[in-house]
């Protein structure tokens, strides 16, 4: 049996493919804007977090059918044309973190403080209760100002 000359070229490496979930349990989804993006983030959320992320997707469509949504820094965020974004969800190793860009304004205050002036949280963990009707209050309260434009250079 005769063995391969030596070329001087080296054999092409398959690349490993990149993580789907990153280190917490954050899915790893491309910046893209539009339905799909959403729906393949919320289809790689481990666990008992894919349901909480289809609930509140399901939420936002109903409260917000004008909300268009992307997928920018590894979350889905939801906003009003010309407006930016209202609102943003997050995975973490022990629950969804919610984020209203604008929560400081809204009323009552969603219970997560930030350490930015404007925003503010909801953190659902597993077998949390979702007080659906007031997540659509603080949805269409939040949709209804001056969103998140992204991060300042």
């Amino acid at each position: 049996m005769k063995t391969p000359a030596k070329t001087g070229v080296k054999p092409v490496r398959k690349r490993k493919k990149a993580a789907t979930i990153l280190k917490g349990g954050n899915p790893r989804i491309a910046k893209a804007d539009g339905d799909a993006p959403v729906q393949a983030y919320i289809a790689k959320m481990p666990g008992w977090k894919r349901d909480i992320g289809k609930r509140l997707d399901a939420l936002i469509v109903r409260a917000v059918p004008k909300a268009r949504k992307a997928v920018k820094w590894n979350s889905p965020l939801y906003g009003i044309e010309g407006q930016g974004w209202f609102l943003g969800i997050h995975v973490y190793t022990h629950y969804v973190k919610v984020a209203f860009f604008n929560g400081a304004s809204l009323k009552p205050l969603p219970p997560g403080a930030s350490k930015s002036a404007d925003t503010r949280y909801l953190d659902i963990r597993e077998g949390d209760a979702l007080d659906e009707a007031q997540l659509a209050k603080w949805m269409k309260q939040a949709a209804a100002l001056p969103g998140f434009l992204g991060p300042r250079p």
